[in-house]
């Protein structure tokens, strides 16, 4: 049968395979690790809401019983377009028909000096659960020595305004209440600080401005403190210094600054590239002279769809890096795949934008619609709970998730606030790559 393989088991991934289950391809699916992650719920786990188990998935159980989708675990160190191969760090090329690129992408700094060695970045389930335990290690540090305090302990940092920036932020005011209501520490919580800074002047700039001013205003009103029109200049072991000259001493600091496709493999397969690293894509999602090839969700700067063109630049509209963009392209991409096994032509993409969301905390979100009508609030959270029940991967993970969020809904009592990294004194030995 015609090969495919899929590069990447994030949201596009499994989105091409599952559309390819039960058609006449044989897939094989890679990914450098054998579960597939929830990651807008990482800032749960990192915040000691989830467990790590809550928002990951085997993904050998989600195809264990369709024989034409084979999972290799692996990394894939590039493509051979002569050969028609995708290379392995481990064991022989696997050769291919159709290859789809939905390798994601990685962290970036920006440049700024420090960034990457002293800030916590929240992209894979390594980085969450290694932030929470950096997290309550920094609780039980003051609650143990109460001077370290005024040293930054906890004081936590968090730079980036979009929708993870202000969600880490809001759940680790949760997370600060209920340790001192529930857990017994000792500390003055009026003492703990949390600091959003951002270099735009106001957060959310994806939602209308009453949007983002309510979730300035719901952040304010639960003590996190607002730093926006600010640059970061360094980050150091414990300090974050600003543009205009001022320095936060601080031992906590979480990246949602952004992502970028420059460093991951999607640039390192000598195919055409855009503005930070985005692989340059035709209508049908195809990769221009590689023909069979697509790239998809955040590799790729998807096409908003025909005749759609960017107001300011007059460009063609992008998508902006989102599940939803991931999920819908990797579902074109599969029937493309398919258009072309039977003998049809394939078809432009278009993007069905379904609106997007943010939450502040418990019973505070933020959920636009594309029409630019808004709802926030409890109903607004609601609407946000509802919407990541159903697209989590898996029965017990959604059952789970379900009826921690409906206890936490009424008491905020529950949540895994354990620390699972080894050594106290050997905290920095094995950081997440």
């Amino acid at each position: 049968m015609h090969r495919v393989v899929i590069i990447g088991g994030g949201f596009g991934g499994l989105s091409a395979a599952r559309s390819l289950a039960g058609r006449p391809v044989d897939v094989t699916l890679i990914d450098q690790r054998n579960f597939h992650t929830f990651q807008p719920l990482l800032y749960e786990v990192s915040t000691a809401g989830l467990d790590p188990a809550d928002v990951a998935y085997p993904i050998r159980a989600i195809f264990g019983r369709v024989p034409n989708v084979t999972f290799r675990y692996g990394g894939v160190t590039g493509i051979d377009w002569t050969d028609h191969t995708v290379g392995l760090d481990e064991g022989e090329p696997i050769p291919f028909d159709s290859v789809i690129v939905a390798s994601g992408a990685t962290v970036k700094y920006f440049g700024i000096p420090g960034a990457a060695q002293y800030a916590h970045a929240l992209y894979t389930l390594a980085d969450a659960r290694y932030l929470r335990d950096h997290i309550l290690r920094r609780l039980e540090e003051v609650d143990a020595d109460p001077q370290v305090a005024d040293e930054g302990a906890l004081t936590f940092v968090v730079i980036g305004g979009g929708p993870t920036g202000v969600e880490v932020a809001g759940a680790l005011a949760e997370l600060l209440d209920v340790s001192v209501r529930h857990d017994g520490f000792r500390f003055d919580r009026a003492h703990a600080r949390i600091i959003l800074i951002d270099g735009l002047d106001r957060l959310l700039t994806p939602f209308i401005a009453p949007a983002s001013d309510y979730a300035a205003a719901t952040l304010k009103s639960r003590g996190v403190e607002l730093r926006l029109g600010r640059m970061v200049k360094e980050v150091t072991d414990d300090c974050v210094a600003l543009d205009d000259g001022t320095t936060i001493p601080c031992r906590t600091v979480v990246w949602a600054g952004g992502v970028t496709v420059e460093g991951s493999i999607a640039s390192q397969i000598d195919a055409a590239s855009g503005p930070n690293g985005r692989l340059v894509v035709q209508a049908d999602l195809s990769l221009p002279g590689h023909p069979g090839a697509y790239a998809i969700g955040d590799a790729a700067a998807v096409p908003w769809g025909p005749g759609s063109v960017d107001p300011k630049s007059g460009d063609q509209r992008i998508c902006p890096q989102l599940a939803q963009v991931a999920i819908q392209s990797g579902k074109h991409a599969a029937a493309q795949i398919v258009n072309r096994v039977e003998g049809r032509p394939t078809q432009p993409f278009r993007y069905r934008d379904k609106g997007i969301m943010a939450t502040v905390g418990r019973r505070a979100a933020v959920t636009q619609f594309p029409n630019g009508r808004v709802i926030r609030g409890t109903l607004g959270w609601l609407a946000w709970l509802g919407l990541h029940i159903l697209y989590l991967i898996g029965f017990r993970n959604k059952v789970t998730v379900l009826v921690n969020w409906s206890w936490r809904y009424l008491s905020w009592t529950s949540g895994p606030r354990i620390i699972v990294g080894g050594d106290l004194d050997h905290e920095e030995a094995d950081p997440p790559t």
